[in-house]
C-alpha cells in the first residue's frame, strides 16, 4: 500500500473525489495543490475511447503548446556535412552522426527532441532500441525526420513548446502543459490547446467518446477529476 507525505495528505483534503471539476476549477485547485519545493510539472492524463490493437485507432500527433512547457529544451539533430552546419546555426544543443550514435549506445540520453534528416535514418536505424521506447526516435509521423531545409523551424518550435503527445497500451495520453508556477491562464490554455489537437488527429476508427476520463495533477500532488464535456465545451469556444 502507497504512503504518501504530510503534503500530498493535506492537498488530498481540499477535493472532492466524487465531483467531476470544470477545466478551469481543476486549472486552479492544480495550482493550490503543487506545494513541493521545487517548480512541480503539471501533467494531464487522458483515458481515451480507442483500442491500442487496432491499427485505424491509434492516437499520436503533434503539437505547439502556446506558453510552451516550462523547460529549456535539449535538442539533438543527426546529421552531417552540410546539413549538420544548419542545424548548428539554427540552434541544436548537439549535432552530429557517428559520434552520437556511439555516446547514445553507451547510454547516454540526456536530451528531449531528437531529429534526424533521411540520409542518415539507416546509420540510426540501431538505435530505435534505445530511443524507441522513450519516445526519441527520429519519425515522419510526427516530423521529427526532416529534409535540412526544415531544421531551423522545427528547432525553433522545439525550443518554444513543440509537444508530441501519442497513446500508451492501455489507450492513456500522458502529458504535460507546463509547471506549477505558470499562471492559471496560461495552464488553461496549454490544456485547450493540447486537448484541440488530440480531437483533431481523432481516427475515424474511434466509435463513441474520445476522453472517457480526465485527470490533472502535479508530480507530487492528487489526481483532480475533470468534466470531459467541459473540456469539449472550451475546445468549441
Amino acid at each position: 500500500m502507497t504512503t504518501h507525505g504530510k503534503r500530498y495528505n493535506q492537498a488530498i483534503q481540499t477535493l472532492d473525489k466524487d465531483r467531476l471539476y470544470s477545466v478551469e476549477e481543476a486549472v486552479q485547485l492544480v495550482k493550490s495543490t503543487g506545494t513541493a519545493k521545487f517548480n512541480e510539472t503539471v501533467e494531464v492524463h487522458f483515458l481515451t475511447g480507442a483500442d491500442p490493437k487496432q491499427a485505424d485507432q491509434l492516437l499520436r500527433g503533434v503539437t505547439i503548446l502556446p506558453h510552451g512547457l516550462g523547460k529549456q529544451t535539449r535538442v539533438l539533430v543527426f546529421a552531417g556535412g552540410e546539413d549538420a552546419q544548419i542545424a548548428t546555426e539554427a540552434g541544436a544543443d548537439y549535432v552530429g552522426l557517428e559520434d552520437l550514435i556511439t555516446k547514445i549506445e553507451s547510454g547516454w540520453v540526456d536530451f528531449d527532441v531528437s531529429l534526424a534528416v533521411p540520409s542518415v535514418m539507416p546509420q540510426i536505424a540501431k538505435l530505435g532500441r534505445v530511443l524507441g521506447r522513450r519516445g526519441l526516435m527520429p519519425n515522419p509521423r510526427t516530423g521529427t525526420m526532416t529534409q535540412a531545409q526544415d531544421l531551423p523551424r522545427i528547432i525553433e518550435e522545439a525550443k518554444k513548446g513543440r509537444l508530441e503527445y501519442r497513446m500508451d497500451r492501455t489507450g492513456i495520453i500522458h502529458s504535460t502543459i507546463g509547471k506549477v508556477d505558470f499562471n492559471e491562464t496560461q495552464l488553461l490554455e496549454n490544456f485547450v490547446s493540447l486537448a484541440d489537437a488530440i480531437v483533431r488527429s481523432r481516427p475515424s476508427g474511434i466509435k463513441g467518446n474520445l476522453f472517457k476520463t480526465t485527470y490533472i495533477c502535479t508530480t507530487m500532488g492528487p489526481s483532480i477529476n475533470i468534466d470531459p464535456s467541459s473540456l469539449l465545451d472550451l475546445i468549441d469556444a
